[in-house]
């Protein structure tokens, strides 16, 4: 109920009416406020009886423990509550319905159960949490708000940090390129980024909670998208319509680096919890350590964190890739209030290292070391390229919560970034590229009311970039862009349905070259329907639009990081592109899966079309437009062999061409797939893993066929937990028989195989 509506009394307002009654029969004033006291207690005794709670226990499975400041989340509402000292946790003013409680504890296995809520009454569920092969997973990226996963209507990949831990890189394309439908392109460990179903550059968005990280990786081959595993949360990797909320250039998907801070939680925790992390490994020489705190007090919540990570040249089987070195460090600290109505935080962090790009010395010798008869000139020892980084962030995050009339919250993010990186050649500074971004936006979160649900609001950024050097490719640009966006859901007992839209504006102002100005709509639509016991069929449409990205419209000179001459074509017009989704999925006590098929049909698709020529000892390619389209297919399956067996399968194929012709696109993954296994023994985890791929025979112009190959790799945990602390010790095995093998995503792929056989220790301190 309203509380506009509250108080009325047959459409007037209470007060007007009991200074009616007043006036007729002589009330005191001292009468008065009595009956305006019983009013109030009455409407507050109606709105009670309308709602009811919710309340539990969370506990360690073995041995009973409390859990304290174990988190609870209540969807599909998005409250959150902290477990006390005793475990316990609580909800009040649920109104009536079914939910979806999850409880989650760092890396105990996340429990969820399903809960029926009656008006004036107090529903009762305890949970124990332990360590199981199967995590249960939770997404923001998908809807804005937290959801299950397999629930959502998108296909959503979420790892948390006890899985990333173990892989412990520096590079996001490293820590993902074994995930189900993901691969990495690279020039090298420390520059990799994600390729979603075969999607790479400006078509796949990185984020970090929910907002542009501010890199120039989507630029280049060896630019870098830059993460510590050990200081973030959880990463999700979202296709599909959700891509509509935060951009629409994310036509392959987006993948989202969520920190925890800067999400608004309902309840913070009193007092102090933190993390220590050191980690080691060998064939790279890694080492490094983080650490983080965070400090409660009533609504305030205080944070800080920072570490650092080092890599020395890794070892392939054929020996050391010189210049693969990479080093990271990070410090981050902000502070927030978390109210039951209102919520803001505040934070600062600053990222800086640098990384090598091997062999990157021969490309830049092909078009430098040349005078006017051809002949080479003799500079002796090669100097060595590499990438030094830096990027500075500033974030505020704002909420309401309540608002009436329909609106469950508005959220406000404002962040501003500035990234900057030289690349050295030796000591001296070749190129040195600035990039500063600014973005707001805004969502508003509509109440439930019957089966309609959504949100919608508005997104906007300022981008300034300039490039100097002899790899200055593009002018200096500015960019500015605006979007409004819209995500609403209609739930039944027996189908669900999402309907999604975003209009987008981008405007290219670059400096003595024509300006550019695209205005474009993306729209989609799915259907999620429960069709059998644990089972589903999810169906989604997707229709987008991509504005050319700045290095497609502006580019003109050699490009080592692409191993291409490039030239841009300032006359491009937008991508256009309809795709379509059908997933099945079952959940069930031993069996869970997954398998999604997909189709993009992409209109005026701008891709690098070789010419034939070479200029500057680099192959001469334009970007160009023509048809392509986009098929393939994922699976991911865990069966329960035992109660404490799990088989582990997963396979990916994606096929991409142009449509004119049958020409495939460059860096295509090939065919892949993944047998392993999770056996757990009380705190002890065990699982071994076979990586297969095929050979990738199906090329673009000017490149070369990639063998398949297999690769073993065996990983082992051991968690020690107690009611206020939790130890982590992990093993990871790779490459355990030194296979030679090379990764076709990699722009050095005929000079540098991956990483040949090695090992990794990490361990974890975290209390609570």
């Amino acid at each position: 109920m309203s509380p506009f509506a509250a108080g009325t009394v047959t459409g007037r307002p209470a007060h007007t009416t009991i200074l009616r009654v007043k006036r007729s029969f002589g009330f005191s004033h001292t009468t008065g406020l009595a009956v305006l006291l019983l009013s109030a207690s009455g409407w507050l005794t109606a709105q009670q009886q309308q709602t009811g709670a919710v309340e539990g226990v969370v506990t360690l499975r073995s041995g009973g423990t409390p859990l304290h400041n174990a988190t609870v989340s209540l969807l599909p509402t998005g409250r959150t509550a902290a477990s006390d000292e005793r475990g316990e946790f609580r909800f009040q003013n649920v109104p009536p319905g079914r939910y979806r409680l999850v409880a989650h504890m760092h890396s105990l296995t996340d429990e969820t159960k399903l809960i029926e809520v009656q008006a004036g009454q107090t529903a009762k569920l305890d949970f124990a949490l332990s360590l199981a092969p199967v995590r249960e997973s939770i997404t923001v990226t998908a809807t804005g708000q937290e959801v299950a996963t397999a629930q959502a209507f998108q296909t959503v990949t979420s790892r948390e940090s006890y899985d990333l831990t173990i892989k412990a890189s520096n590079s996001l394309g490293e820590l993902l390129e074994t995930e189900t439908g993901i691969a990495k392109r690279s020039f090298g460990p420390g520059n990799s980024r994600p390729v979603v179903r075969g999607f790479d550059g400006d078509r796949v968005l990185v984020l970090q909670d929910g907002v542009r990280t501010g890199t120039l990786s989507s630029q280049s081959g060896d630019h870098g998208e830059p993460v510590d595993a050990t200081s973030i949360e959880r990463v999700e990797v979202v296709r599909g319509p959700a891509t509509l909320l935060y951009g629409s250039n994310a036509v392959g998907g987006v993948v989202n680096v969520v920190t925890g801070h800067h999400l608004l939680h309902e309840h913070p925790h009193s007092g102090f919890r933190g993390h220590l992390t050191g980690i080691g490994g060998t064939t790279n020489a890694q080492g490094g350590g983080s650490g983080g705190f965070e400090f409660g007090h009533k609504d305030w919540l205080v944070w800080g964190s920072g570490g650092g990570m080092r890599t020395g040249d890794y070892h392939a089987p054929i020996g050391r890739i010189v210049g693969s070195g990479t080093e990271l460090r990070h410090t981050t600290a902000g502070f927030g209030r978390y109210s039951e109505k209102f919520g803001f935080n505040l934070s600062y962090g600053v990222q800086d290292g640098k990384y090598g790009v091997p062999f990157a010395s021969e490309f830049h010798e092909h078009h430098e070391d040349e005078d006017v008869t051809g002949e080479e000139d003799d500079h002796g020892e090669e100097e060595q390229i590499g990438i030094q980084f830096r990027r500075h962030n500033v974030r505020f995050n704002g909420s309401v919560r309540d608002l009436g009339r329909g609106f469950e919250s508005f959220q406000l993010a404002l962040n501003y970034s500035d990234w900057n990186h030289k690349e050295l050649e030796g000591a001296a500074i070749g190129t040195e590229f600035f990039n500063t971004q600014f973005i707001y936006r805004g969502t508003l979160t509509q109440r439930r009311r019957g089966p309609l649900s959504g949100s919608f609001g508005f997104w906007g950024m300022r981008r300034d970039f300039e490039a100097r050097g002899e790899e200055a490719l593009a002018p200096p640009v500015s960019q500015n862009a605006f979007a409004l966006f819209g995500l609403e859901e209609f739930s039944f007992e027996r189908v669900r349905f999402q309907f999604g839209g975003r209009f987008e504006h981008n405007g290219y102002s670059p400096e003595e070259l024509r300006n550019r100005s695209f205005n474009g709509a993306s729209g989609s639509a799915g259907v999620f329907l429960p069709a059998w016991n644990g089972g589903a069929v999810v169906v989604n449409y997707m229709h987008s639009f991509r504005a050319p990205a700045l290095e497609e419209l502006y580019n003109l000179g050699p490009h080592v990081g692409n191993v291409t001459y490039e030239i841009g074509n300032p006359n491009l017009v937008a991508e256009r592109s309809n795709a379509f989704e059908v997933s099945l999925r079952h959940t069930a006590q031993r069996v869970r899966l997954e398998t999604n098929f997909f189709r993009y049909g992409m209109r005026n698709f701008v891709y690098l079309q070789p010419t034939g020529a070479f200029e500057d000892g680099l192959p001469e390619a334009d970007y160009a437009q023509a048809d392509a389209r986009f098929l393939g297919a994922e699976m991911r399956s865990e069966i329960g062999l035992r109660r404490d067996l799990w088989l582990l399968l997963g396979f990916d194929a994606v096929d991409a061409q142009l449509t004119a012709g049958g020409t495939p696109l460059p860096r295509i993954p090939p065919v892949r797939g993944r047998i392993g296994a999770d056996w757990r023994w009380r705190s002890l985890s065990i699982r071994p893993e076979l990586v297969l791929a095929n050979r990738q025979w199906q090329l673009a112009p000017n490149e070369t066929e990639t063998p398949g190959y297999a690769v073993v790799n065996l990983a082992a945990a051991y968690t020690f937990t107690q009611k206020h602390t939790m130890h982590t010790f992990q093993a990871n095995l790779f490459n355990l028989s030194d296979r030679l093998y090379r990764n076709h995503l990699s722009f050095i792929k005929d000079l540098a195989p991956e990483i040949g056989r090695g090992v990794r220790f990490t361990y974890t301190l975290q209390w609570f």
